[in-house]
């Protein structure tokens, strides 16, 4: 697999030099393809989730929200 080393700013000069239909084109595919990657994960499994996680709360399976982030090193 061939790999391009390239940066946003030659991105955008590339895109700068297309025209106003191609620079359409492209914003399409790219939102298309955004949109494709945020809907990887099947209904079922998400709807599965959000089952557990009802089934959780409503059987007092919680924790308090000041709880959540313990442990967890944000840097």
């Amino acid at each position: 697999m061939l790999t391009l080393q390239i940066t946003k700013d030659q991105v955008f000069t590339l895109i700068d030099q297309l025209s106003l239909n191609e620079q359409q084109e492209v914003l399409q595919y790219l939102v298309e393809k955004n949109r494709e990657d945020l809907d990887d994960t099947p209904d079922d499994i998400v709807i599965e989730g959000i089952r557990q996680g009802l089934k959780e709360a409503m059987s007092g399976q919680t924790i308090p929200l000041s709880q959540m982030w313990e442990g967890i090193d944000v840097e």
